[in-house]
């Protein structure tokens, strides 16, 4: 433990560093809105570090802008804060200084990333996406192929489009559509019960009674959404391709998995260089239906939640060698419970071969190792359970730099951080209420 000799020094010497401010302030829409601000910006003789924007809630239609200022004292924050104002677009502007933060995070030094409070903060990562989406890469086995290109266009606008609490939009497939589903299913329906785990056979026929999983039809989000929510109370939600690794697993705290809804090119359906319907419904679905997977899944996603992007790299890792490439130990047995393997016949049967090293799961290292994207994985981790792993995994957890703690409450499917005496009151009697109960169902028995 840190001494309080120690405590102090190390404070003093981050408060003679330089002041860092964040400005948060909204602006109207309008042609050229950033440049005057940027403008108001430079007039005020202040260095920016980071600016970010995201769709204004207040100011519709609008944005509103986080930006880092170098800034030692309150009287260059307000003049600051007085150039900004000057632009008649800009509403509502507040400030956060660094200084403030180490009042109550004497340990950190850094702004804490935003992330979401409540489900329709979601809301907000509709429209980025790293790559693909209504864009192909020129490698893309439908690059060159203008009807398919228009189709993806069609559907993505429907992703771009949705906000929470809208019905799931549901896509009437063509047949050329249906026919490619209808090869890749079929041909990984065969492989599942030499190669898939026991949680992701019992769930299969289950998708295939409650939400038409079959040959002949691609599934609709929507009908297995509800049926995930019964099970688990995950949540399906349409993307339009791929997103940060921050955002991405942000959503997973909320119980909500991003889903593509369009589907490979019809050249090649046994290839594709990104997720699609097939990756998602047939890798990745089945096991958010489990309980002990789902719980798996949102430990890694509330962990990511205000996180530093090196804790992000390490989270985003982690969900690569588990949800992506897990193998997991049954009896005598190692079986796939990995999207990316149950998903792909070539890796599935490559993993489970004698050729990749195989590693017992263990987050410190496997967060740390590196892994190619383009060609089959050389290491592989194997968990003893779903249960074991979310426990090591809440361990690592502990050890990440977030200077709060955060729980999620599906009542109000909102996210709380466990920062005041009143909050963590509050959550020890739920959990005093919570072992009542389960002490009278024990002597009941």
């Amino acid at each position: 433990m840190q001494s309080v000799q120690n405590t102090g020094t190390h404070y003093d010497a981050l408060m003679m560093r330089e002041q860092r401010t964040t400005l948060f302030f909204s602006v109207r829409e309008k042609i050229g809105a950033l440049d005057e601000c940027l403008h108001a910006l430079k007039a005020a003789n202040v260095s920016m570090t980071r600016i970010e924007s995201r769709p204004s809630k207040s100011v519709v239609p609008g944005y509103d802008f986080f930006v880092d200022i170098d800034a030692q004292t309150k009287e260059v924050v307000q003049k600051v804060i007085e150039e900004i104002k000057k632009v008649d677009i800009v509403r509502d502007v507040r400030y956060v200084s660094s200084l403030e933060a180490l009042k109550t995070a004497v340990s950190s030094t850094e702004q804490v990333p935003w992330f979401p409070r409540k489900l329709s903060d979601l809301d907000t990562f509709a429209e980025k996406v790293l790559e693909m989406g209504e864009e192909l890469s020129s490698d893309h086995p439908g690059a060159q192929d203008p009807v398919y290109r228009q189709r993806r266009l069609e559907i993505v606008q429907k992703a771009k489009a949705y906000r929470t609490g809208q019905p799931l939009p549901r896509i009437e497939y063509t047949q050329e559509e249906k026919d490619t589903w209808k090869q890749v299913y079929t041909r990984l329906h065969a492989m599942y019960p030499k190669y898939a785990c026991r949680e992701f056979l019992h769930v299969f026929p289950l998708l295939e009674q409650n939400c038409a999983y079959g040959p002949n039809e691609i599934p609709q989000i929507e009908d297995i959404s509800n049926f995930l929510k019964d099970c688990t109370g995950f949540t399906l939600r349409p993307v339009m391709g791929l997103l940060t690794p921050r955002d991405f697993l942000n959503s997973l705290a909320f119980r909500v998995f991003h889903s593509t809804q369009y589907i490979r090119h019809h050249s090649n359906p046994y290839y594709t260089p990104e997720p699609d319907c097939c990756h998602e419904l047939l890798g990745h679905v089945p096991l958010f239906a489990d309980p002990n997977f789902a719980e798996l899944a949102q430990e890694i996603g509330l962990a990511s939640l205000g996180a530093s992007d090196e804790d992000i790299e390490k989270l985003a890792t982690i969900f690569w060698f588990t949800a992506e490439f897990g193998l997991c130990r049954e009896e005598t047995h190692i079986r796939a419970y990995g999207a990316g393997l149950l998903s792909s016949f070539g890796e599935l049967e490559y993993a489970l071969s004698e050729s990749p090293e195989k590693r017992s799961f263990d987050p410190s290292m496997t967060a740390l190792q590196k892994y190619p994207i383009t060609e089959y994985q050389p290491v592989y981790f194997v968990a003893d359970s779903f249960r074991d792993a979310t426990s090591k995994l809440r361990e690592f957890n502990m050890t990440m730099k977030r200077p709060f703690q955060v729980r999620y409450n599906p009542y109000t499917q909102a996210v709380e951080v466990l920062d005041s005496k009143d909050k963590i009151q509050h959550f020890a009697r739920s959990i005093s209420s919570e072992m009542q109960l389960l002490a009278g169902a024990l002597e009941s028995i």
